[in-house]
């Protein structure tokens, strides 16, 4: 059997070992388990991120979560950020339970990851309208779907970033 931190870094991987992703997602689908994608930087894992993965998890299936790397988040939030290594965003998330699989991805957004795994049920805040989603298409086009869930008031990394400053 092997030990608690080896089984979360087997959870770990990168968009480039495609041929490791594709199968490991043939796999999940040869169990019958719909694939739920979501993504996002996760700089600061707070309440706010668990909630909203384990209902991403709640709806049913196995749960890939794209992680940016540090430089797709430097061109998103800009040269401060992230605050921690895409290893330890990766590890941290790896290690909940409820999440399957850690891709990390040097894109701005998903989109050639998400044309890879071609998931059943794309996730996203209800930030966005389902039509706005990065990938919307694709899982549409192939006969996924596309859902929001609530998020939680008043937790992002940006907020708690703010609070810190001011102590």
């Amino acid at each position: 059997m092997k030990d608690n931190l080896t089984q979360i870094i087997d959870k770990i991987w990168h968009y480039s070992d495609y041929q490791r992703v594709q199968d490991v997602i043939s796999q999940a689908r040869s169990r019958n388990e719909k694939i739920i994608f979501t993504n996002g930087c996760f700089d600061i894992v707070h309440r706010g991120h668990v909630e909203y993965l384990c209902k991403a998890k709640d709806i049913g299936g196995f749960l890939v979560v794209g992680l940016n790397t540090d430089a797709s988040v430097r061109k998103i939030k800009g040269p401060n950020r992230p605050l921690q290594d895409e290893v330890s965003r990766a590890k941290v998330l790896a290690s909940l339970f409820f999440v399957d699989l850690v891709i990390l991805f040097d894109e701005e957004t998903p989109i050639k990851l998400i044309d890879l795994i071609i998931p059943d049920i794309l996730v996203k805040g209800n930030d966005y309208k389902p039509e706005e989603i990065v990938g919307y298409d694709t899982v549409v086009n192939n006969g996924g779907v596309v859902k929001t869930i609530p998020l939680v008031e008043g937790y992002s990394t940006t907020s708690i970033v703010n609070k810190m400053n001011k102590i």
